[in-house]
């Protein structure tokens, strides 16, 4: 894991819950913790990481995610073992 995806994990997990994290660099994130994504219909993402699924939206128009999104990621890293 590199720096800005170090950054990333940590900013997910902040409190308060950040806004406005960009979606591009959750997916580096996820990508490096070794997540497997696979598109479904629209917008919609498949993620399954350390034997947890979950189904996400990618943002748009706006490339951030808002503060719902941030929340449910936390979560889903929690879950499946990784917290900053």
């Amino acid at each position: 894991m590199d720096n800005c995806q170090k950054k990333t994990l940590e900013l997910i997990f902040r409190d308060p819950v950040a806004v406005k994290v960009p979606w591009k660099d959750i997916e580096s994130l996820l990508r490096a913790l070794g997540c497997e994504i696979s598109e479904g219909n629209g917008s919609r993402v498949r993620l399954a990481l350390g034997g947890v699924r979950a189904v996400f939206h990618r943002p748009h128009p706006n490339p951030e995610t808002d503060k719902g999104a941030v929340k449910s990621m936390r979560k889903f890293l929690t879950n499946a073992g990784h917290q900053p």
